[in-house]
């Protein structure tokens, strides 16, 4: 496999697990239903993603997933519950994506910049949440609840698209999120 090709799956693979920051399932659903249709390969190891099976299961779990943030108080727990979550699902996609890696350099980076860069979105979409919370009484959530649900959307299918440009442009939130993250616990400490 070319070079060319290595380093798109690996941007591939990290602009979807940067979709799982938003919601967890509906980037699994759509890029398994990206590779059933071969749309996309999958790297050795990952047929399971590319069945029916999956594609039922990851469906089933974007409708609960979608639905449940719409539930005031179970917004706030799911987002305690999802942190780990992400990142879990950030590992998968991304080293579903990385295609002719040796195992160690895959896993390495699915964990590290995968996993990472999930955990670091939904960090910061809890804390936006929080602040909605606090602010709105709860009332603002499901705004909040909804622009997940279409970066998680858009994101993922233009990241199927577009996988360049999308990584560049999570790169790009990811570090303003770990911006905006010290800041807050460097101004929390002084």
């Amino acid at each position: 496999m070319e070079l060319q090709e290595i380093l798109t799956g690996i941007c591939l693979g990290i602009a979807l697990s940067a979709c799982c920051g938003f919601r967890i399932f509906v980037p699994l659903l759509l890029a398994s239903l990206a590779a059933r249709f071969g749309f996309v390969p999958l790297s050795s190891g990952f047929e399971w993603m590319n069945t029916w099976a999956a594609v039922t299961c990851f469906g089933v779990a974007s409708v609960l997933e979608v639905a449940a943030y719409y539930i005031p108080v179970v917004d706030n727990l799911l987002d305690t519950l999802t942190t780990p979550g992400s990142v879990i699902a950030g590992t998968i996609i991304s080293a579903s994506m990385f295609i002719d890696l040796d195992p160690m350099t895959k896993w390495a980076l699915a964990l590290i910049a995968g996993g990472g860069t999930a955990g670091i979105i939904q960090s910061g979409t809890g804390l936006l949440r929080l602040g909605s919370t606090k602010l709105t009484a709860g009332l603002g959530n499901s705004v909040v609840a909804s622009l997940e649900n279409i970066f998680s959307i858009i994101g993922t299918l233009l990241s199927l698209l577009i996988p360049v440009a999308m990584f560049v442009l999570f790169i790009t939130l990811v570090a303003g999120t770990i911006y905006l993250l010290a800041r807050r616990f460097v101004s929390k400490m002084g």
